[in-house]
């Protein structure tokens, strides 16, 4: 029996794997630039981390992975935020760092639903926290990081989308009349819509299946119902996104499929024709009551998500240098029984800095020679018998089939000089 990966996940192969790294080097070094340190939280918590009172998500009512270890509850996280912001309270970040503290994450995360292109039961997630200061430029601020790396990676197709969600006054003002509004539609509503109704109507507007009905297309607009300080606030965002050179578009369809976030929402999208219902790079908004429901005091802070392997997908796409396989700087040949001669110099050879491939099995020395080609390697070094009998070792130079005979104690040397040239 061949054994398959559950449904939903997938392996990350070798050759994959490389790009993997690129991206994430890209992420470390942009965010050095804006001054975020990484934070790495367990990848699952107490449930009542994530599910929290009247969250009316899908994430949280239906995609969650959680299981009983006696009488504790546990969640595999299905997203970066709140680990975050747990163990910002729990650690009393506040009171240790200057604000706003600024993290990032990147690491796995777990929701159960149908998987299909670019969205599955596991996947990567990279994510920043910036805590502690509200101001509508650290709003602009955090987009442009995102925005940043995306450009950086060569993904051109791509669109902000902002709006805003008004403070706690305008969406009272507004859930209530989202609640008298849809009140004679009820009947309309699928299943889902109708739990919303009840916790939190404005989740009724992301609803991907009752979007086509009328009576969605007619609702109530929460830009009616902002009150003065809000819309100065969103006034200002918009007046930050264009100090930092982003190109925005205001959506008031955003609403976010959270239910923590306040004021400012955005979500960068990808505008290729091909992108479909997957379209969205990274998405995100500022959260007001988040961390003091944890426990900690009653800071405001704002963050954004990105799916790693539709950022992988898109850079490749369009073209972004991924560089290939590293090659090899030496590839040892043995002949004879010297296999712990070829172990002692590759290890020297290693020591010295230098990317090392050695043969130690039975082979003839045309089948060495082109593993050695298949590796890159730009030098050859061969040892056979007759070389350790009298200290010594060949040493080829693939690119201009330079060879040259030195004293085995230098072969380190002699390679790391010809490096130098």
């Amino acid at each position: 029996m061949v054994y398959q990966t559950p449904r939903g996940t997938y392996d990350i192969l070798p050759d994959e794997v490389r790009k993997w790294h690129a991206v994430e080097e890209v992420i470390r070094r942009i965010t050095q630039y804006y001054r975020y340190r990484e934070i790495r939280t367990p990848y699952f918590e107490d449930t009542a981390v994530f599910k929290r009172e009247n969250d009316s998500s899908d994430m949280v009512n239906k995609e969650m992975y959680t299981f009983q270890m006696g009488r504790d509850s546990y969640t595999l996280r299905p997203e970066g935020t709140a680990g975050v912001i747990r163990a910002f309270d729990q650690h009393k970040l506040y009171g240790s760092m200057e604000l706003p503290a600024k993290f990032y994450y990147m690491g796995p995360m777990f929701r159960h639903e149908r998987p299909q292109k670019g969205r599955q039961r596991q996947f990567t997630q990279f994510g920043v926290e910036n805590i502690g200061v509200k101001s509508p430029e650290v709003d602009a601020e955090t987009i442009a990081l995102g925005y940043d790396i995306v450009k950086a990676l060569g993904v051109s197709s791509v669109k902000v989308c902002i709006n805003t969600l008004g403070d706690d006054e305008s969406r009272a003002a507004y859930r209530a009349a989202l609640r008298e509004y849809f009140a004679p539609h009820l009947d309309e509503l699928c299943t889902d819509c109708k739990r919303r109704y009840e916790q939190n109507p404005l989740r009724i507007l992301d609803c991907k299946v009752d979007r086509d009905l009328e009576c969605m297309k007619n609702a109530p607009k929460l830009s009616e119902y902002l009150n003065e300080e809000s819309k100065a606030y969103f006034d200002r965002v918009l007046k930050a996104l264009d100090a930092a050179g982003i190109p925005y578009e205001v959506d008031e369809s955003i609403v976010r499929g959270l239910d923590y976030y306040t004021h400012t929402v955005f979500e960068v999208i990808s505008t290729r024709p091909d992108s479909g219902a997957q379209s969205t790079i990274f998405a995100g908004g500022r959260y007001d009551h988040f961390v003091s429901y944890y426990g900690g005091p009653d800071l405001s802070g704002i963050g954004f998500a990105i799916g790693m392997e539709r950022l992988i997908a898109l850079a490749e796409d369009d073209g972004y240098a991924f560089a290939s396989e590293d090659a090899c700087d030496v590839y040892v040949i043995g002949l004879g029984d010297v296999a712990s001669e070829v172990l002692s110099l590759s290890t020297k050879l290693r020591k010295a800095n230098l990317v090392t491939e050695a043969n130690y099995v039975p082979r003839s020395l045309k089948a060495q020679f082109k593993s050695a080609d298949r590796s890159g390697a730009k030098y050859v070094v061969i040892l056979g018998e007759d070389e350790v009998k009298n200290g010594t070792v060949n040493i080829k130079r693939t690119a201009d089939r330079t060879q040259v005979s030195v004293a085995l104690a230098d072969a380190a040397e002699t390679i790391s000089a010809w490096e130098k040239e």
